[in-house]
């Protein structure tokens, strides 16, 4: 089965990321900082990107 064709392969590697993010933002200071901001900003981005592409002019 293809990766498109899982309906939950996406969400589910999502809620991984964002799982470790929260558990590295949880474990300490220093080297941890960067694995949680890219564990929680990846899919804060992912989540917010329909809302930030451009909208088509439309024709008068």
């Amino acid at each position: 089965m293809s990766w498109r064709r899982s309906t939950f392969l996406l969400p589910t590697l999502i809620a991984l990321l964002s799982a470790f993010g929260l558990f590295a933002a949880l474990l300490g200071d220093g080297l941890w900082d960067a694995p949680a901001w890219l564990g929680l900003g990846i899919p804060a981005v992912l989540g917010t990107w329909p809302l930030l592409r451009r909208r088509k002019k439309l024709p008068r």
